[in-house]
């Protein structure tokens, strides 16, 4: 029997390579970079299906390439890179990865919150390079944690793990999202509000939303001006959110006290001055590098193309509509 060929755009867990092999004939880009797009437009040429990664754009184009093909699964929970709508033109399914990466990602935030606060790089910094003068009793005073509002911009399944987080540490939540949450409300007591309330009242700003055209820029110096002075905010969701050369003004002026940012607008860029700012704590988007949730997404995204190169629903279906 032909096995069918498969192509992955860049080297991820065994596991999930592992799986294809059993019924694939699986070509991995041998770099350990992205590819150039036009090596991806080259690459996806003849092939079944694609594991792609989020820095891969997969639109008509991309589509038009790889005629004949059964699937595109992405190696991402976010989907951002999909043209899911020429995709359902085209009857071609799509899929993500939802789920394994929930835990991860909310602990990375609350990662970065301490960071951020109790200013652990910057003191980091000093202690390395041999400037610290001694201890004082005024010197890297950051901000409390214990009992202060946290805020939760969009409370799905991350935003909601993030939440849950917080109840050993006898924070009030306040969450924003299309819909209620009751977990959040039964397990904290936490209030849904409007967006300005909870920039208003919230000591930490946690950003959970899907990145669309409704989200960009969502946070913005107007956004900021809203925020307390001692109100820090993070980012482990998607770069173009935040106005990113808003928020280092913000950060310059004290408008807020402090950012830590997983995911950037420009990745893998930051935008002038961000680098320099002692109140920011920046991350090269790895919110999702522990091995259990990159295995599962190895393993997830896998099982979703074998689902479509047999012309079967995959678990994880970004456009279901396209099978009736």
């Amino acid at each position: 029997m032909k096995k069918f060929n498969v192509y992955v755009t860049r080297l991820v867990p065994v596991e999930g390579l592992t799986l294809l092999r059993e019924s694939c004939t699986v070509e991995v880009n041998p770099e350990d970079r992205p590819l150039t797009r036009d090596e991806l437009l080259k690459n996806v040429k003849g092939r079944d299906g694609v594991i792609s990664l989020l820095n891969d754009r997969i639109d008509g184009e991309v589509m038009d390439a790889a005629q004949g093909i059964k699937g595109f699964a992405n190696y991402a929970v976010g989907f951002d890179n999909f043209d899911v709508k020429e995709a359902t033109k085209r009857k071609i399914p799509m899929s993500n990865t939802p789920g394994v990466l929930t835990d991860a990602t909310a602990e990375m935030a609350w990662a970065l919150l301490f960071a951020v606060a109790r200013r652990v790089v910057e003191s980091d910094r000093i202690m390395r390079t041999g400037t610290w003068p001694g201890w004082g009793p005024m010197q890297f005073i950051g901000g409390d944690v214990k009992g202060k509002t946290l805020g939760v911009a969009g409370a799905g399944r991350i935003g909601t793990a993030m939440a849950l987080m917080s109840k050993g540490f006898a924070m009030k939540v306040l969450y924003t999202d299309e819909i209620a949450n009751t977990v959040l409300e039964k397990e904290l007591g936490a209030k849904k509000v409007p967006f300005e309330q909870l920039l208003r009242e919230s000591d930490f700003v946690s950003v959970h939303v899907p990145f669309m055209p409704s989200t960009r820029h969502l946070f913005n110096a107007k956004v900021f001006a809203m925020m307390k002075p001692s109100a820090y905010l993070i980012n482990t969701s998607r770069g173009p959110v935040i106005n990113e050369a808003e928020l280092v003004e913000a950060l310059k002026k004290k408008v807020i006290a402090g950012a830590a940012l997983d995911v950037f607008e420009f990745e893998p860029k930051m935008v002038a001055g961000l680098a320099e700012l002692v109140n920011v704590v920046v991350t090269p988007h790895t919110a999702s590098a522990t091995i259990s949730s990159r295995t599962g997404m190895s393993v997830k995204a896998a099982t979703n193309l074998l689902a479509m190169l047999k012309g079967e629903r995959p678990p994880d279906c970004l456009n279901p509509e396209i099978y009736g």
